[in-house]
């Protein structure tokens, strides 16, 4: 496998796109009408893809996914170096804490919050 992308179905693409550049602290590598990149990794990357777009995409022939939109669908795990910091610096409308920074049973330290379109994002400060 030469390359790995993960694509999030997204209500507003500037606001998502503006959410992940502040959070990742990192510009798109990819901006075209209906898509948003960010690279992660040499060979990963995260896209961002508007709800509409995904549903006529694949023909209308899935369910309407703005019908769950805030509905949790997926959660991004992600180490940083200051996760108090990014938290405190993406948090307001439609962005919220879940879970507050701790260790966890696996012994990592996450934080919980959600992206404006309620996707889980766990953020673990690297060790």
């Amino acid at each position: 496998m030469e390359e790995i992308e993960f694509i999030l179905y997204v209500e507003d693409i500037e606001r998502s796109k503006n959410f992940y550049a502040k959070l990742l602290q990192k510009d798109p590598v990819s901006e075209v009408e209906g898509m948003v990149e960010f690279r992660l990794a040499d060979n990963v990357k995260l896209g961002l893809m508007p709800e509409e777009s995904v549903f006529n995409l694949l023909e209308k022939k899935i369910m309407d996914p703005q019908l769950g939109n805030g509905i949790p669908r997926c959660e991004l795990y992600l180490r940083f170096d200051d996760v108090r910091e990014r938290i405190n610096q993406v948090l307001g409308d439609k962005v919220q804490e879940i879970s507050n920074l701790r260790r966890r049973d696996w012994g990592d330290d996450v934080a919980y919050i959600s992206d404006p379109d309620g996707h889980i994002i766990a953020m673990v400060e690297k060790n």
